[in-house]
């Protein structure tokens, strides 16, 4: 299948992050959001991620400025994706939220559209049920922030067709990443793994074992690990961690991924990571 127009459900971090490195290598895109103030948000973070590209020599201004070229943005939903190729959602990770607008984007694209989810726990099969085309559902799991990790997790659902499968990891390929595919099941292989070194990092902190710092450096020292699990945690958002923890431990029952008590109390407490500016660590600059 031939892709040229990628629409992008979301405008948050994920969101803008994908649209941009999408238009930033040849995609017509279109990123839409509930509100136009969103949208714009979304639009000015895509131009700042293009102005570092340029200061650190890995784009030209004029690769940049074709970039923003394919850029458009819009709040109207069923518009955007009347002419779609591929439509990805990335909005936040509630099953009951992402079905909803699946089914919605089912009505309105066209026969040939895939619909993608940007999930990183989420099963596939029970999204792609919302829709009359299962067999063209799929999950393309992105990693933050979009424009610098190399991977792509593509998750194939009960349904997925080999054909669709292909079609994304081409897409992937050509934004630059290395493409995996796992079968739909809880938290695949990315988020199984990462939460399970994420949930005992926390719980050692908060057994007094060692220090956050000292945790992170057994990880990034000791096996090589580019961020410790603990400053992971905070950039991805202890909101985010919790729900896919919880998520995890209904699924699979094992206290491996019971979230701590620890994450519980700071989320509780408005203590998110970077994104509120406190988390295991202080961010001065959130």
């Amino acid at each position: 299948m031939d892709i040229q127009h990628i629409v992008v459900i979301g405008a948050g971090t994920m969101g803008h992050g994908i649209a941009g490195q999408a238009a930033r290598v040849g995609y017509t895109v279109t990123l839409v959001d509930v509100d136009q103030a969103r949208v714009l948000a979304g639009l000015d973070a895509i131009g700042r991620t293009y102005a570092k590209g340029v200061a650190r020599g890995k784009m030209t201004e004029a690769e940049a400025e074709q970039g923003r070229s394919r850029l458009k943005a819009s709040t109207h939903l069923g518009a955007a994706v009347g002419n779609a190729d591929l439509v990805i959602e990335a909005v936040p990770e509630r099953l009951d939220l992402k079905r909803s607008l699946l089914g919605q984007v089912d009505a309105a694209a066209p026969d040939r559209a895939i619909l993608a989810s940007n999930t990183s726990s989420l099963p596939i099969t029970e999204l792609a049920s919302a829709t009359t085309r299962a067999a063209r559902v799929v999950g393309m799991h992105f990693f933050n922030p979009v424009a610098v990790m190399p991977l792509l997790e593509l998750v194939r659902g009960e349904y997925t067709d080999d054909s669709v499968l292909a079609a994304v990891r081409a897409v992937g390929e050509r934004m630059g990443k290395t493409c995996i595919e796992v079968i739909d099941s809880p938290g695949f292989a990315t988020s199984r793994l990462g939460i399970a070194l994420g949930n005992e990092a926390m719980r050692m902190f908060e057994e007094g074992v060692a220090s956050a710092e000292d945790i992170d450096k057994a990880m990034t020292l000791g096996y090589r690990h580019p961020i410790g699990p603990l400053a992971l945690t905070d950039l991805v958002g202890l909101d985010v961690r919790l729900a896919i923890s919880e998520h995890l431990h209904r699924e699979l029952g094992t206290d491996t991924f019971r979230p701590p008590k620890i994450l519980r109390r700071m989320v509780r407490a408005g203590k998110l990571g970077r994104k509120s500016g406190q988390g295991f660590y202080r961010y001065d600059d959130a």
